[in-house]
């Protein structure tokens, strides 16, 4: 499995596409390698920067509909190699979201209020998240506070997660 537990990333935006996540210029690029130094390249949100804000966070929280847009595997590869493999948002771009499951990768949607409540409560200060993915849940801890919040992903997506996703599940099962 994957590194589910690290610095968390706030995009603090609704609708951000797959070409925000990785440009549409880059998709002939032949290894996930090669997609890391352009990862959120045209993503624009006040005060974000990609090249220093992406540095060390394993977990992005987002607002509604994260992944929409053109249904490409590189937005998740992008995502991967730089070392992010949890996004929590309201709700994702149904193909995205599979996608990261097929990468053994975790999409997590909780509703807007929980959502809300991270934003005002975490962003901007140094937050952690720790996924246990065996018990659905997120431990979230900054200097101020800490606190779980329960989350859902279906049985089969869930199994994709932890065997790695859709290549280590099918090595394993066929």
């Amino acid at each position: 499995m994957k590194n589910f537990s690290g610095k968390v990333l706030f995009l603090n935006r609704s609708d951000i596409n797959t070409d925000e996540i990785i440009p549409a210029k880059y998709l002939t690029e032949i290894t996930k390698e090669a997609l890391k130094p352009y990862l959120l390249e045209d993503l624009t949100i006040d005060g974000f920067n990609n090249k220093e804000d992406i540095k060390d966070k394993v977990v992005v929280v987002t607002r509604e509909n994260f992944g929409c847009g053109s249904s490409r595997e590189h937005a998740p590869w992008a995502l991967e190699v730089n070392g992010i493999n949890v996004v929590i948002a309201e709700n994702f771009a149904r193909i995205f979201r599979q996608n990261m499951y097929n990468c053994g990768m975790l999409a997590i949607e909780l509703p807007k209020e929980e959502i809300d409540y991270l934003f005002q409560n975490y962003m901007g200060k140094d937050t952690s998240i720790e996924i246990d993915i065996l018990n659905d849940k997120i431990k979230i801890a900054s200097k101020e506070k800490a606190e779980e919040i329960e989350f859902k992903i279906g049985d089969f997506d869930k199994t994709l997660v932890k065997e790695g996703g859709w290549v280590g599940y099918a090595d394993k099962k066929y």
